[in-house]
């Protein structure tokens, strides 16, 4: 197990690295925030420990560089008795513990062993999860390729996103599996379709409400934001938002606080934001029916997902995967090659979701294996 130190104090710093060395770790050592971010980057740590107070580079602001570089080391913070509310903020922001000075040696070493074996289970977690849900992302070919590397490189950072692409392309999987590979996938994902909220509704939707602030308001309703606190909140067909209901979204954004309706107490919220729309925003901006700042605010990263009619040396791999998810016959089915060639170029105005509906009829209409002339009848 290989540890990082990065203390100013170099007494801290060798009598930390003997201990844990007769313990059996392997111990490297930073004397500031920027030499351990060099040190993180440069290769993989089983844990950190890190004083908050240091010249050049001190501890929050090294942990704040860890989560924008996306590094999940466990981090142990060593706190001086005045920072112990420091230390407190930071673990509110991901550290796994922290410990004051003077150093104790069981505390130390029980915390250690904690944080290590946390990381295996989070590790392991996290590649169980991507083989569950990455199994999804059918495809091999270039478009699907580069999406999936944006997504590993992507979902272990706090950036937020924004997913382009038409009806049924899949944009929900692509924030799904942001989600799973993110450090937030043990937290809340909330999904909001704005596109299906009536506009007079959306902002009760998203914001909550206030006992008796509407007709209706029965009780006080925690809004989607306060319901994905701590995790993730995927805004889906952003581009229908009301221009009201925009400008609080970027009031979160921006301040990460927001009011209830028929409230003005600032309740204060942790939130991821992906958001997907299949319209072009920078049009919709031009007419005036999108924020051009919230834009900005939520398209940190892009990722444009192609119509399936772009991504046709998929289509036998997603024809394979749906025959298996509705095949409930028990008995083995397939499709002959033929009709899988006619399929692969047949047009697919409604992309993904129009296949998995094709193959389901396919498997309850067409023949043991299906053929093309059942792809010619019924579809």
């Amino acid at each position: 197990m290989k540890v990082l130190i990065i203390d100013d104090e170099r007494a801290i710093r060798n009598s930390l690295k003997e201990i844990l060395g007769d313990e059996g770790y392997d111990v490297d050592t930073a004397e500031d925030g920027a030499q351990g971010l060099e040190k993180a980057n440069a290769e993989k740590f089983d844990a950190i420990f890190c004083d908050i107070k240091m010249p050049n580079m001190d501890g929050m602001e090294f942990q704040d560089k860890l989560i924008e570089q996306g590094i999940d080391s466990p981090l142990i913070m060593i706190s001086g008795h005045g920072d112990v509310e420091t230390a407190v903020q930071c673990m509110r922001k991901g550290a796994f513990d922290f410990i004051q000075k003077p150093l104790d040696l069981n505390r130390i070493l029980i915390t250690l062993k904690n944080a290590v074996e946390k990381n295996t289970l989070i590790v392991e977690n996290k590649i169980l999860k991507k083989k569950i849900y990455g199994a999804d992302m059918i495809g091999k070919s270039a478009p699907m390729r580069h999406i999936q590397e944006i997504i590993e490189k992507v979902a272990p950072t706090e950036a937020r996103v924004l997913i382009m692409g038409p009806n049924g392309s899949g944009k929900e999987l692509v924030a799904r599996n942001l989600y799973q590979l993110s450090r937030r996938s043990s937290m809340p994902f909330v999904d909001v379709n704005c596109a299906a909220i009536p506009p007079e509704l959306i902002e009760s939707e998203l914001f909550g409400h206030e006992k008796g602030s509407f007709t209706g308001a029965v009780k006080d309703h925690k809004g989607k934001f306060e319901q994905a606190d701590g995790g993730t909140l995927f805004l889906d067909e952003i581009g229908d938002m009301s221009l009201a209901a925009q400008a609080k979204v970027l009031r979160v954004l921006q301040e990460k606080k927001l009011s209830r309706v028929g409230s003005d107490k600032d309740i204060t919220v942790d939130v991821r934001v992906i958001a997907a729309t299949n319209k072009d925003l920078k049009e919709e901006i031009a007419k005036g029916t999108f924020r051009e700042d919230l834009y900005h605010r939520l398209s940190v990263i892009l990722i444009q997902v192609p119509s399936l009619d772009e991504r046709r040396d998929d289509i036998p791999l997603l024809i394979e995967f749906f025959t298996e998810k509705h095949n409930t016959s028990g008995k083995p089915r397939k499709f002959s090659p033929e009709a899988i060639k006619l399929l692969t170029e047949k047009h697919w105005p409604g992309n993904i979701r129009e296949l998995d509906n094709v193959v389901d009829r396919l498997l309850i209409l067409g023949d043991p294996v299906i053929s093309a002339q059942n792809v010619k009848d019924f579809v």
